[in-house]
């Protein structure tokens, strides 16, 4: 069976291989510097730094869907708006 099962193009690989080397990063940190460093943000709920990823991971998501349904492609423009949003995530949620 293998990796038939899924169309692997350069961006589909490159989407899985930066999930991939993000979890890993936060993994590292964790083991480093244990805690997260839990905060309050904007959304009155305490986070830690692997809830700031999965928040901005998963609006990420919705940003590039939503760019593809009003949009279509290029993506640059959701990539831009994404990477926004990660900044904003980490440093206030």
């Amino acid at each position: 069976m293998g990796l038939s099962w899924m169309a692997w193009t350069w961006p589909t690989a490159a989407f899985f291989l930066f999930i991939v080397t993000c979890i890993t990063t936060m993994c590292i940190w964790e083991y480093k510097r244990p805690g997260g460093d839990p905060r309050r943000g904007i959304f009155l709920i305490d986070t830690t730094r692997g809830d700031r990823l999965f928040i901005s991971l998963l609006g990420s998501a919705f940003i590039f869907l939503a760019w593809l349904a009003i949009m279509s492609t290029p993506l640059w423009g959701a990539l831009v708006i994404s990477v926004i949003w990660t900044f904003i995530v980490f440093r206030w949620v």
